[in-house]
C-alpha cells in the first residue's frame, strides 16, 4: 500500500520590516537557518506580495498623485480618496464594477481584483501612502527563486501571494500572482475518477490552492509572516505562470 499523502507548512519567524532596495533572498535564507527550518529541494515558498512590493519601492505617496478628471469623478461616485482612485486607475486597464465604497478593476496583470491590489495595512504612513502591486510578480518570483537557488543550492517552486475577494463568496483567499518552479495550472482532463469515468474540464488552479494554504499562517493582520515553506506536495509537473490562471476575455461569463 503506498504512503498516505501528506505535507506540511512552516511559518519563517522574525522576518523584518522589509524596506526599499532589501534582499529578501538573503534575508528569508537567514532568518530560516536561524529558525532551523532548513529549506530543502522540492519544497515551495509563497512569499507575501507586500514584503516583495516594498522591496522593490512601489509604495507611493498620497501627497505625490496628480488626479486625473476621470479619477475625481470616479472616487465622488465611491466616496474614495480621489488620489487612491488615480493609483488604482493607473493599475488597471479597466473598470469592472463601481459603487458607493466599492471599486472593482481588470489589472493590467489581467485578474479582476478590488482597487487594483492596492492596500494601506501594515505599511509606514499607511494613511498617506498606498503599496502597488509588484510590477512583474512573475519575473520577481523567479528572480527570487534563482537567488535562493544561488544561496542555499536548492531548487524550490516559489509563489508571490495576494489576497483577492471572490463574487460569490464572502471572504479572502490567498492567490497566486508570481509563479516559479512550479506549475500554476493543472489540466485534469483525459484523467479518470474514481469509478473509471474521464475527466472532461477539470482544471486545478494549483498555484492558488498553496497560496490560500500558506495564508492560513501568513494571515492579513498583525501576524507578521510573510514567508511561508509548503513542504510535501507535488512539484514536478510543467513548471508555469501566474499568467495561466486568467481567464480569457472570450470564455468569461460575467464580464
Amino acid at each position: 500500500m503506498p504512503p498516505l499523502p501528506a505535507f506540511s507548512a512552516f511559518a519563517i519567524p522574525a522576518i523584518p520590516l522589509i524596506q526599499p532596495g532589501d534582499d529578501i533572498a538573503s534575508i528569508i535564507a537567514d532568518k530560516s537557518r536561524a529558525a532551523g527550518l532548513s529549506l530543502a529541494d522540492g519544497d515551495v515558498l509563497v512569499i507575501s506580495s507586500k514584503i516583495v512590493s516594498k522591496a522593490e519601492g512601489r509604495q507611493a505617496a498620497l501627497a505625490e498623485v496628480s488626479v486625473s478628471p476621470a479619477a475625481a469623478a470616479l472616487a465622488a461616485e465611491t466616496d474614495k480618496d480621489p488620489r487612491l482612485v488615480e493609483l488604482i486607475l493607473q493599475e488597471a486597464t479597466s473598470v469592472s464594477r463601481a459603487r458607493r465604497g466599492l471599486l472593482v478593476t481588470q489589472h493590467r496583470l489581467g485578474f479582476v481584483s478590488a482597487n487594483s491590489g492596492l492596500d494601506q495595512s501594515n505599511i509606514e504612513s499607511g494613511h498617506e501612502s498606498a503599496l502597488l502591486l509588484p510590477l512583474d510578480p512573475d519575473a520577481s518570483a523567479a528572480a527570487l527563486r534563482a537567488a535562493l537557488r544561488d544561496e542555499l543550492a536548492i531548487d524550490l517552486g516559489l509563489i508571490i501571494s495576494d489576497s483577492h475577494g471572490r463574487p460569490f463568496r464572502v471572504g479572502n483567499v490567498g492567490v497566486a500572482i508570481g509563479v516559479a518552479g512550479i506549475a500554476a495550472l493543472k489540466d485534469l482532463r483525459g484523467r479518470t475518477d474514481l469509478y473509471g469515468r474521464k475527466l472532461e474540464v477539470t482544471q486545478q488552479a494549483y498555484a492558488d490552492l498553496v497560496a490560500s494554504a500558506a495564508h492560513l499562517l501568513c494571515g492579513e493582520a498583525d501576524e507578521g509572516y510573510p514567508a511561508i515553506i509548503i513542504r510535501g506536495i507535488d512539484v514536478a509537473a510543467p513548471h508555469g505562470s501566474a499568467a495561466d490562471l486568467n481567464r480569457l476575455p472570450e470564455n468569461d461569463l460575467y464580464r
